[in-house]
């Protein structure tokens, strides 16, 4: 059986839904495929012990242009709350408030420290060297002291590997504070720059929700349990087997899947050096353990705790109900989201979910958190949860990127589609120019070129 669309897209997250509204506004036919049985992927939310969850820690950041954040809270309405930051970060065996404030971290680091950190920060013009890897820009920006009090075990934390092994285009990209005035900066900003987001009252999967209703209104059809076999782009059109037998036929597809899928899926495949740059391309897992704590919510005063250090594997204790204010929650309970980034396969992946809870019951007392009256946990495994940016993958990604940006008739674009850290609010900015280069008369290759270079700037905020 065959299905035909002006526009098929692989993915309903954020990016693809967006693009689907997008392009369905305009008037074409658009079918959205999934494999899951529900819409959002790592932007969705679920309930786990009556409480409304995500994959993690989200927000909606506040740089979303405006025209898109206009976008949302006419589908959102009242429910797209603006929310204060108010995160805690452990600062060697210290806690401060984070985003960060001067005063606290001047307090929190030991004299000796501080004297060093300051001293970087006056000799950081003297300081020259390579730029090849995540320390060397860290370093060179930072100072050592700084780099190895958070930004080293942060990275063999996220990633998995010691700064050394990891390219600059992590630092680039993921830390904007990159030298101590840029730090200082942020610590004295107003209370209103920087220090809000975002954020729907039903959870942060609320927004793609909203996304995937409007879509459907404007007469794109999503189709959910629907994993793509293969697809086969020709000069005049392009067509898409899922694993349950469906054909669909397109003039386009708007691909969001991750890039090394969408080769190995390819048919005809991509050439054997794209095959071996692909299989170089590597993304970090995630256990996602969410921790049901039975008592009065909250838990603690702040909607998230980040662990740069490595005495523990857990990076980020989050609890969603202090991201919101909805009188749905229920108030004899809370849960929190613990975050452990992996690898497939490894002891953390395996570990049983008795074996995480005590993890997280440990890590908790250990740490001087509140305490926790642990009903039960639920648990979640991502296999792809960011990319890793590990020093040659510059060149392995350029091969596929390259590969991809000449299949006729497709566009990739998205965090696994373009294989980049994006926030939400980026993933939605892709979305809008793919469907703005998309028209009836065909796409527009040089506008999307452009757009391109824009996606390039992009910088993950924290």
């Amino acid at each position: 059986m065959s299905t035909s669309a002006d526009l098929l897209v692989l993915g309903a997250g954020p990016a693809g839904l967006a693009a689907a509204w997008r392009a369905a506004r305009q008037g074409l036919s658009v079918i959205v495929l999934d494999r899951a049985d529900s819409v959002g992927g790592m932007a969705a939310s679920f309930t786990v012990g009556g409480v409304r969850v995500d994959h993690g820690s989200h927000r909606l950041h506040p740089a979303i242009p405006p025209h898109i954040l206009h976008d949302l809270k006419q589908l959102l309405g009242d429910d797209l709350q603006l929310r204060r930051r108010n995160g805690r970060l452990r600062l060697g065996d210290r806690w401060v408030r984070f985003p960060l404030r001067a005063r606290e971290v001047v307090g929190a680091l030991p004299a000796g420290k501080l004297v060093r950190a300051a001293g970087e920060a006056v000799t950081r013009p003297l300081r020259r060297g390579p730029a090849v890897t995540y320390a060397d820009v860290l370093r060179s920006g930072l100072g050592s002291t700084l780099y190895e009090l958070v930004y080293a075990p942060y990275a063999q934390k996220l990633w998995g590997l010691p700064g050394e092994k990891v390219d600059a285009d992590q630092a680039r990209r993921r830390v904007s504070a990159d030298t101590p005035w840029k730090v200082v900066a942020r610590m004295l900003r107003p209370e209103g720059a920087g220090r809000v987001f975002y954020y729907p009252r039903k959870g942060f999967g609320q927004i793609v929700e909203a996304l995937a209703d409007a879509a459907v209104k404007e007469g794109a059809q999503i189709r959910l349990a629907a994993e793509v076999e293969y697809i086969a782009p020709t000069v005049d059109e392009v067509t898409v087997g899922t694993m349950g037998g469906q054909r669909y036929t397109a003039g386009h597809v708007f691909s969001t899947i991750p890039l090394p899928i969408l080769a190995r899926i390819c048919r005809p495949g991509p050439p054997l050096t794209v095959i071996e740059a692909s299989s170089r391309l590597r993304f970090r897992a995630m256990v996602l353990v969410y921790a049901v704590h039975l008592g009065s919510r909250p838990w603690s005063a702040y909607d998230a705790h980040y662990l740069p250090g490595l005495d523990t594997p857990i990076a980020r204790i989050s609890e969603p109900a202090n991201y919101r204010l909805s009188l749905d929650d229920p108030t004899d309970r809370t849960v929190l989201c613990c975050e452990i980034p992996c690898s497939v396969g490894d002891d953390t992946w395996n570990a049983s979910d008795d074996d995480l809870a005590a993890l997280v019951t440990d890590t908790v007392g250990r740490l001087g958190l509140p305490a926790l009256n642990l009903g039960w946990v639920y648990v979640k495994r991502l296999r792809q949860a960011y990319p890793i940016y590990d020093v040659g993958y510059r060149e392995s990604l350029q091969s596929l990127d390259r590969w991809a940006g000449e299949l006729p008739r497709v566009t990739t674009f998205g965090r696994l589609g373009l294989f980049v850290h994006d926030n939400t609010h980026h993933a939605l900015i892709m979305a809008y120019d793919a469907a703005n280069a998309l028209s009836r008369d065909g796409f527009d290759h040089q506008a999307w070129a452009a757009a391109r270079e824009r996606f390039a700037s992009h910088v993950v905020e924290d």
